[in-house]
């Protein structure tokens, strides 16, 4: 992958525009930065994807994805090594990540699950 190949991706989902942050370039979508170029040189990119996908592709594709350091890292920032990463598994981490951000979408770890309720037994009368 290169970084053009990269921001074509991002650029392909709805609502995202390009900017700077950091000077580099970063992806947004409702305002809110989901991939970023560039960063710490131009052979990587980060997506911030949810913490359980980032298991997913680290364990995958040990080469091309790896946690970035510290708090970001836990919670699901991702760096990618270009080079390394197959167009797919990175287009699939790219669209995880915008989802994540959309307007509309919450993340994984914050949605409301319905959680089954006990069932009471009849009352006696």
């Amino acid at each position: 992958m290169t970084p053009d190949g990269f921001r074509r991706i991002a650029l392909s989902f709805a609502g995202v525009e390009e900017r700077q942050h950091m000077g580099h370039p970063d992806f947004r979508v409702g305002g809110k930065i989901f991939a970023t170029l560039g960063y710490p040189d131009e052979k990587f990119g980060t997506v911030m994807i949810s913490p359980e996908d980032q298991s997913i592709l680290v364990r995958q594709y040990p080469k091309a994805f790896t946690p970035a350091a510290g708090a970001w890292g836990r919670s699901g920032s991702t760096s990618v090594h270009l080079r390394h990463a197959p167009s797919r598994a990175l287009r699939i981490a790219i669209e995880a990540a915008w989802e994540r951000r959309a307007p509309g979408s919450k993340p994984a770890q914050t949605r409301s699950r319905k959680r089954p309720t006990a069932r009471r037994p009849p009352r006696a009368v």
